[in-house]
C-alpha cells in the first residue's frame, strides 16, 4: 500500500446541541443552502414546526431556487414570521449570531469562514439520529447505493414492515421522524459528503450497514482515495457485535486511485467491530458467511443461525429489472431482508416483483398486441450517451429502443458506437425524439449503418408510430423489450428528465392501454 497520509478530517462534538426537540424553540438556527433537491426546504419546515427561528441562506438567487421557496411559502401550517430568506448571498453575522447552523453536505467545512464562525453545527441526518428511536439499514459505496436501498425499503414494506426510505436519496428523514419509532425500520442512503458531517459525533450506529461497490469518485474534492474512503469507513465506526456489515468479497483492483489496495473490503472487514457478512459475483469459500450469485444469476445465501449452523439458501431467483449491476444490488437487499427475519422463499417472491427506481431501468407497463407481448422500461434519467448506451445493453435480447434529444456537448459516440458494434446486442428498432442531440446523432448513425425509424417531435407521435409499426415485428415467445432511454436532456420538450419519464409513462398507459 503507497505511503498516503489521510487529511486530518474535521471532528464534530459527540452528541447533539439540542439534547431535546423541545430545545429547538425560539432558538435562532441557519439553514446553510436551501436548495431544489428537498433537503434544505425539510430542514426548514422542520425547524419552522418546532419553533425556530430560521434564516435561510444559499448562494442560489430566489429565482433560481423559486420552486423551493413557493412551496414554502404556500404552506398555511408554517409560521413564516420567524423565517428569513438570506439569498443570493451569506452574511457573517447570520452564522457568528445563530445558535446552530445546519450545514449542506456539499459544502466543505475546511476553508469556509461562515462555518467557521458557527456555534455549532449539524445536518439533517444528525438531527434525526440524535432524535429518532428506529433501528437503521445505513449504505454508502461510490455505486449501486440509490437501487440498493431502493430494494432494501420495497423489500422490508412487501413483507410487512413499517419501514422508511431517506437520506442522499433526496429524501430527508426529517420528513418523517416523528412517524418512527423503536418498530419501524429506517433505511438510509449516505454519500461520503453525508457521512463525513458525523465526524465524532457517535450518532450513526446502524443494525446493518452495507457498502457497495468502491471505485474512484469525488476526486475534484477528495484528492485522494484514501481521504474518499475514509469517510466512507464511517458507517460502521460505531457498530458493535450486536450489529451486521455487508462488505464486497471481490477484488477490485482497478479501483485503487494508486493505492495499491486490491480488495477494500478485505480492509472494511478487519476494521467494522459488527458482525461480517460478504458478497460476491462467484461462490463464497466455505467458512464465509453471506451472498453470492451462481452460474445461473440466482441469489444464494448462507447466514449461521442462533445455533451456529447454517445452510445454502437459494434467496433471489429472477428479477424483472435488468442489468448484471442491478443483481447484485438486489442480492444485497436480500440479505438485509434475511437478517431482518423475512423467510428466504418469501424474499425471493418479493424481489421478483421489484421494478427498480425510478426513472432508471424501471419496468412499468406490460401489454398485448396481436398476440404479441411488449414489456415497457422508462430510463428517462439516462442523460449522458453512456447511460443510453448501456441500456440498450441491458436485456438478453434486442430492444425497441427510443432515444435522442437535446445536446449537452458531450461525445455521442459511446452511443453510435455500441448501437453499430458488432459485439453489441444492436436494437430492433430505433426512434427517436427530436433535439440537437438527435440532430448529431443522426449523421453518425449513417456513417455506421444505423437504421431509424423516424424523429419525432412529441411522445405522443413517437409512440402512436410504434404502435402502427407493432405487428411489423413479429412473434417470438419472448415479450418485446421497449426502452426509453434518451442519452441526452430533455430541454424544450419537457421540465426536466422526471417529467419526461411521467410523461411517458402516462402515454404508454393511455396510447397502448392493458
Amino acid at each position: 500500500m503507497a505511503d498516503e497520509k489521510v487529511p486530518v478530517a474535521h471532528v464534530y462534538p459527540e452528541g447533539c446541541v439540542f439534547d431535546k426537540i423541545e430545545d429547538i424553540r425560539d432558538k435562532k438556527v441557519v439553514v446553510m443552502g436551501l436548495g431544489l433537491n428537498g433537503g434544505g426546504e425539510a430542514s426548514v419546515r422542520f425547524l419552522l414546526k418546532h419553533g425556530a427561528y430560521v434564516v435561510a441562506t444559499d448562494m442560489k438567487s430566489e429565482a433560481e431556487l423559486q420552486t423551493t421557496v413557493d412551496s414554502i411559502n404556500n404552506d398555511s401550517s408554517l409560521d413564516k414570521s420567524r423565517l428569513t430568506y438570506r439569498l443570493g448571498e451569506h452574511r457573517i453575522e447570520d452564522f457568528e449570531e445563530a445558535d446552530c447552523v445546519i450545514k449542506n453536505p456539499g459544502v466543505k467545512y475546511d476553508g469556509n469562514r461562515f462555518l467557521a464562525a458557527a456555534k455549532a453545527i449539524e445536518s439533517d441526518i444528525s438531527l434525526f439520529l440524535h432524535f429518532s428511536k428506529a433501528p437503521v439499514i445505513a449504505v454508502t459505496g461510490s455505486k449501486g447505493k440509490s437501487s440498493t436501498v431502493s430494494a432494501i425499503y420495497y423489500g422490508l414494506k412487501e413483507a410487512g414492515f413499517d419501514a422508511y426510505l431517506g437520506g442522499n436519496i433526496t429524501v430527508s428523514p426529517l420528513t418523517f421522524l416523528e412517524k418512527t419509532n423503536e418498530n419501524t425500520p429506517v433505511v438510509l442512503e449516505l454519500s461520503s459528503w453525508q457521512l463525513a458531517d458525523l465526524h465524532g459525533r457517535k450518532a450513526l450506529k446502524p443494525k446493518i450497514s452495507v457498502i457497495t461497490k468502491i471505485i474512484p469518485d469525488h476526486q475534484n474534492f477528495y484528492h485522494s482515495m484514501i481521504a474518499y474512503v475514509a469517510d466512507k469507513k464511517l458507517i460502521y465506526a460505531d457498530q458493535t457485535k450486536a450489529d451486521y456489515s455487508i462488505i464486497d468479497f471481490d477484488d477490485d483492483p482497478a479501483a485503487d486511485g494508486g493505492t495499491l489496495i486490491e480488495n477494500w473490503g478485505n480492509i472494511f472487514a478487519r476494521e467494522t467491530k459488527a458482525r461480517v457478512l460478504r458478497y460476491s459475483k462467484k461462490a463464497l469459500p466455505k467458512g464465509v458467511e453471506g451472498v453470492w450469485l451462481d452460474k445461473n444469476g440466482h441469489g444464494k445465501c448462507r447466514v449461521s443461525g442462533k445455533d451456529g449452523n447454517s445452510k445454502e439458501e437459494t434467496i433471489m431467483k429472477d428479477l424483472i429489472v435488468p442489468g448484471k449491476h442491478i443483481r447484485t444490488n438486489a442480492l444485497n437487499a436480500a440479505l438485509v431482508m434475511k437478517l431482518m427475519g423475512v423467510e428466504s422463499k418469501k424474499i425471493s417472491e418479493i424481489l421478483g416483483r421489484w421494478n427498480g427506481i425510478e426513472h432508471r431501468l424501471e419496468f412499468f407497463h406490460e401489454t398485448e398486441i396481436c398476440g404479441q407481448k411488449f414489456r415497457f422500461y422508462n430510463d428517462s434519467a439516462a442523460t449522458v450517451p453512456e447511460a443510453a448506451a448501456l441500456a440498450s445493453q441491458s436485456f438478453d435480447r434486442p430492444v425497441i429502443f427510443l432515444t435522442g434529444g437535446t445536446d449537452k456537448g458531450l461525445d455521442l459516440s459511446p452511443l453510435s458506437d455500441t448501437l453499430a458494434s458488432s459485439s453489441s446486442i444492436k436494437p430492433e428498432a430505433i426512434y427517436m425524439l427530436s433535439g440537437s442531440a438527435t440532430d448529431k446523432l443522426l449523421p453518425l448513425f449513417e456513417k455506421n449503418g444505423t437504421e431509424i425509424r423516424g424523429v419525432f417531435d412529441s411522445i405522443d407521435s413517437m409512440l402512436e408510430k410504434l404502435k402502427e409499426d407493432a405487428p411489423s415485428f413479429g412473434k417470438s415467445d419472448l415479450p418485446k423489450i421497449v426502452v426509453l432511454s434518451p442519452g441526452a436532456t430533455s430541454f424544450g420538450m419537457f421540465k426536466n428528465e422526471f417529467d419526461r419519464g411521467n410523461q411517458f409513462k402516462e402515454k404508454v398507459r393511455r396510447i397502448f392501454g392493458k
